[in-house]
């Protein structure tokens, strides 16, 4: 899935240039093409698919450019998750209705690529048994607010549990019980079904989005009959995100609580956390710092040739992508999407 905005990210990350497709790390590799490379240890490079806006079209052709047109499906408004997961698995059936998927973000790190393999493995091994959906837990380390939290019941199988209950987002009291507990895991946004399962659970549990894509049976037979019912059809599903349209409501869900160094990279608090720090705790990206009596900041600006000069600022996210300066305390990133949806309205998508 390679269709977001990553506005907590902002300014680095705009709208026609989202977080997935840049360099984070410095390894010449985007986050989607570090995703990619990361797949192919565990499926086919032809059965790897790629959704996302039709605006990005030619930013994948760039980054991915091993993969065939048929492998990219362009989405030609943004409906959240549910939506794309239900064209995907449609697209998929249409041509193996034995077939499982694995739906990733694109634009995660996993440090340890061994052991996911290993988990994924023995997540296809879970869900192509029965009729189960599986989605992968992280031990949380913090009490975060920005990620949806599992409830896990008893083993059923090695590390896979039942899933008792989905919290998404919960405020900082309620996720500081949650790490207390020992009984929760973060969400990672990373699932694995059967095509079947998953179309059988978006019909009973998210009727109004599944009705569009049983409308289109026998339209994704070839490339241009399913671009045209798509360009036609897919604006018209409700936007709702595959937690809320099915995870939450199904019975029939487990989750896998993996440890393979999992990062998000959605915030800049995460970058900050994962990025070599000097010894007064700071990061620099990009750009050169003088920083005085400075300690715990993140310096992120993209003109190798800027000078960042402070004096006495602790614990700071300091941002520049040319035409927008952010300044902010890391204790306060949740309320950057809130500036990112001020600016816009204040003037209108140029700074977006």
């Amino acid at each position: 899935m390679c269709g977001g905005i990553g506005s907590r990210f902002w300014p680095y990350s705009r709208t026609d240039n989202p977080k997935q497709f840049i360099d984070f790390l410095g390894t010449g590799r985007s986050l989607l093409q570090m995703s990619y490379d990361r797949v192919l240890s565990i499926v086919p490079r032809e059965n790897v698919i790629v959704l996302t806006n039709g605006r990005y079209a030619e930013r994948i052709r760039e980054q991915l450019p091993e993969l065939a047109p048929d492998q990219i499906l362009l989405e030609p408004a943004r409906r959240n998750t549910a939506p794309a997961i239900a064209w995907a698995a449609w697209h998929i059936a249409e041509r193996d209705p034995e077939a499982s998927l694995m739906v990733a973000p694109s634009d995660h790190l996993i440090t340890r690529e061994r052991q996911f393999e290993e988990a994924i493995l023995a997540g296809f091994d879970f869900v192509e048994h029965g009729d189960r959906l599986l989605t992968l837990g992280i031990t949380p380390t913090r009490p975060e607010t920005g990620y949806g939290y599992i409830q896990v019941g008893p083993a059923v199988e090695g590390d896979i549990h039942k899933v008792k209950t989905f919290t998404e987002k919960p405020n900082l009291e309620l996720a500081e019980t949650f790490v207390r507990t020992g009984e929760f895991f973060w969400n990672s946004g990373i699932f694995l079904w059967r095509a079947s399962s998953i179309i059988e659970a978006l019909r009973r549990h998210a009727p109004d989005v599944s009705r569009v894509f049983e409308s289109g049976e026998g339209s994704y037979g070839t490339p241009e009959a399913e671009a045209a019912f798509i360009e036609a059809n897919f604006p018209s599903c409700m936007g709702i995100s595959i937690d809320y349209a099915v995870m939450e409501r199904a019975d029939n869900v487990f989750v896998e609580t993996v440890s393979f160094g999992w990062n998000d990279l959605g915030t800049w608090g995460s970058l900050y956390d994962i990025s070599p720090k000097n010894r007064d705790g700071n990061v620099t990206q990009g750009c050169h710092v003088l920083a005085y009596n400075s300690r715990g900041n993140i310096f992120a600006v993209r003109d190798r040739e800027r000078l960042i000069v402070t004096d006495s600022l602790h614990d700071y996210i300091i941002a520049d992508s040319g035409d927008v300066l952010l300044i902010c305390p890391r204790a306060e990133e949740q309320r950057i999407r809130q500036m990112v949806n001020d600016a816009k309205a204040g003037f209108g998508d140029r700074y977006i």
